[in-house]
């Protein structure tokens, strides 16, 4: 090998030593230069925040010698500590790394859905706690128990305390007065011809609260029996919902509504834009996703143009589900995932009370249930169901009336 190859080698091999080097040289002088960077982070005394609130990184800082790279939301979805990491430019314009811990914390007590008086007869068979809905933010089964003396057997009113207690140990406390009654007889009617059907009429509807930002329409099931479309149409409806179905009880058998498939083709036929819900038990996501499989599966020869609607109203017997607002919620949003990822758009329902005191943001539209003139809701809302005592032409019996906001 002559010495101007040997040369040429050597030259090579420095060469891939100093490609090889300096990234690992430039990698040390970084971590030296930051480990010699100026830190000045002051943190806030207080640093719990409740599950589920809206802050950010810059929130827990009370000083900083320099800028965030960026102030990025921090997750509170879950309790626990949680470790909160970013980076930002101090004033000598070095990005230095940082890091501090925030405790997520419960701090909601549960809710006792119950008034001053509870009512219940000498014949009445199991737990009085069983049937007062009693439920937490994040607790599927908070202690929910009965402070006083009474006896369900036994006539007469006693003044007793609901109290339930979460595992974070929030408390509340509900003072009532249970009263006990033996059973009374009825006695027979001995009017038997049957009363002239009364209600609100169509178009008195119409007359008062279609505008150029209002369609009026209805919602049907078995219950309406046989309609007559076009009728329906000419009165004026302008969208309907139709029920589906659902599932016969907690993880119950899936049914077909008696006139689903009537009620979809009727109103397809006579063009009226149709939306429909499913009654659902959903206890957990898996259900939730169950449900919205079957109700796609139903409708996907038909065509539907309005959302479909989650409809859970299970709440005279909550808390056989052992199931926290927080899941409740979640349930929600696993049947609106699942129906949107095959392009379809969902909505909830529920009346206004229940839509104030239980559900938790499904970040979706809402088909607000309130039989009033005028809802006193404040939330979002973009379908009002005002009353269940509708006449509309082409539907013998009374039909619920919906206003829905363009």
């Amino acid at each position: 090998m002559s010495k101007k190859q040997k040369t040429i080698i050597f030259i090579i091999l420095i060469t891939i030593v100093i490609i090889f080097l300096i990234p690992k040289i430039n990698k040390y002088l970084e971590k030296r230069r930051i480990a010699n960077a100026k830190i000045n982070v002051e943190l806030k005394t207080n640093l719990k925040v409740p599950f589920g609130s809206e802050v950010y990184i810059q929130d827990f800082i009370s000083s900083i010698n320099g800028q965030l790279t960026e102030n990025k939301q921090i997750d509170t979805s879950s309790l626990g500590t949680k470790t909160v990491s970013f980076e930002y430019i101090n004033d000598d314009k070095i990005k230095v790394p940082y890091q501090y811990e925030i405790d997520v914390i419960d701090n909601t007590p549960p809710l006792i859905w119950l008034g001053n008086t509870y009512t219940i007869l000498t014949s009445f068979e199991g737990k009085i706690t069983d049937k007062i809905m009693c439920v937490d933010d994040l607790d599927d089964k908070p202690d929910c128990h009965i402070l006083g003396d009474y006896d369900i057997k036994t006539p007469g009113r006693y003044n007793l305390t609901f109290e339930a207690v979460d595992k974070s140990g929030n408390k509340s406390t509900q003072p009532f007065t249970l009263i006990v009654k033996e059973p009374t007889k009825n006695n027979p009617s001995q009017n038997t011809s049957s009363p002239e059907l009364t209600g609100q009429k169509f178009e008195d509807i119409i007359a008062n609260y279609k505008t150029d930002k209002t369609k009026i329409g209805i919602d049907v099931s078995g219950w309406q029996g046989d309609i007559d479309f076009q009728k329906v149409k000419d009165a004026g409806v302008e969208f309907v919902f139709i029920k589906v179905g659902g599932t016969i009880g907690i993880d119950g058998k899936y049914y077909v509504d008696s006139k689903f498939k009537r009620n979809i083709e009727g109103f397809n036929e006579v063009g009226i834009p149709v939306g429909v819900y499913v009654y659902t038990y959903a206890k957990t996501s898996k259900n939730a996703r169950a449900d919205a499989l079957w109700v796609m599966n139903e409708i996907k020869n038909y065509q539907v143009d309005l959302p479909i609607v989650y409809d859970w109203e299970n709440w005279s017997f909550y808390n056989e589900f052992e199931l926290s607002l927080n899941s409740l919620t979640n349930n929600a949003k696993t049947f609106f995932d699942t129906i949107e990822e095959q392009g379809y758009t969902g909505a909830l329902y529920s009346s206004k009370t229940y839509l104030e005191k239980v559900w938790r943001n499904t970040d979706r539209e809402v088909w607000l249930a309130h039989y009033t003139k005028q809802t006193s809701y404040e939330g979002s809302y973009k379908y009002w169901q005002m009353c269940d005592d509708g006449l509309v032409d082409g539907i013998n019996g009374h039909v619920d009336i919906n206003i829905m906001y363009k």
